[in-house]
């Protein structure tokens, strides 16, 4: 049987997502996990395979990962028990066999959280708008070969209690794309930069890139196969863990947030 997650992790002490040897890493974690339980003996054998890489301290709350595995009842039941702390599965599926997230995806979403909150919202929204459609992103990523044109469907800022968000939806991302896109934004909203600059960027013949903001703001947010993922149930073991983490990262309120209401919702107390 092949299953797919949906995974949230705090990315602060990995070094990225993408399987590297001797680093500590999201998909390294998560195949040693179904190592231990027998899930399978060999990850390439059982599909081991992720929606999409994250760079090291970008974190996630709807990144997708699938396996094929004849013990399915153990992955669902045990699985969440042997991840760490900071990484674990939201919901599940049975798939197809030939599921693959990277490729069944439709969107991605990520969120950026700016622990900013006297920036000029509005003026950012405006700016924002400006990247819908298909454009050259080239200015704003490091395209390492590929093709510098991706389409977006939705960018949108608001501020929300201590951060302004930045919230992008798109087919397909390049290297630091979205987190160029944040510095831009970031400079419209500080009022040292405007809609003209922000086209003239997207013509995509600029002698500089734009840097990309800091790793640590960046979320994962979403990831669309067009699959319905079954909510885990939040063991409390899981709910003091996501409560320190909490405390510890700043950052991550509202991804722990939701996590914890996930598990209000599911019935479970302390």
């Amino acid at each position: 049987m092949r299953l797919a997650f949906q995974v949230a992790y705090i990315g602060t002490g990995f070094a990225g997502s993408q399987l590297q040897v001797g680093e500590r890493t999201i998909e390294g974690e998560f195949i040693a996990a179904c190592e231990r339980l027998k899930l399978f003996d060999n990850w390439r054998e059982a599909g081991f395979c992720t929606a999409g890489r994250t760079d090291r301290g970008v974190h996630a709350f709807g990144q997708v990962c699938a396996f094929s595995t004849d013990q399915s009842e153990r992955a669902i039941t045990a699985l969440n028990q042997q991840l760490p702390r900071d990484c674990w599965c939201r919901g599940f599926t049975n798939v197809d066999d030939e599921f693959h997230p990277r490729y069944r995806a439709r969107t991605r979403t990520y969120r950026y959280y700016l622990a900013e909150t006297d920036l000029d919202c509005e003026k950012m929204g405006g700016a924002g708008h400006l990247f819908d459609g298909t454009h050259n992103f080239s200015s704003f990523a490091r395209p390492e070969g590929r093709n510098p044109y991706r389409t977006l469907q939705m960018v949108r800022v608001w501020s929300d209690r201590d951060f302004t968000i930045i919230e992008v939806r798109g087919e397909s991302f390049l290297w630091h794309m979205v987190r160029g896109m944040v510095t831009t934004l970031l400079d419209v909203g500080r009022g040292t930069a405007t809609e003209t600059d922000v086209n003239r960027l997207l013509e995509g013949n600029c002698e500089q890139r734009v840097p990309p903001a800091p790793a640590d703001g960046l979320v994962l947010w979403d990831v669309d196969c067009g699959t319905f993922f079954t909510p885990f149930p939040m063991a409390a073991r899981q709910d003091q863990q996501l409560r320190a983490l909490h405390h510890h990262y700043r950052v991550l309120g509202e991804i722990t947030g939701l996590a914890l209401q996930e598990k209000k919702n599911s019935g479970h107390s302390d």
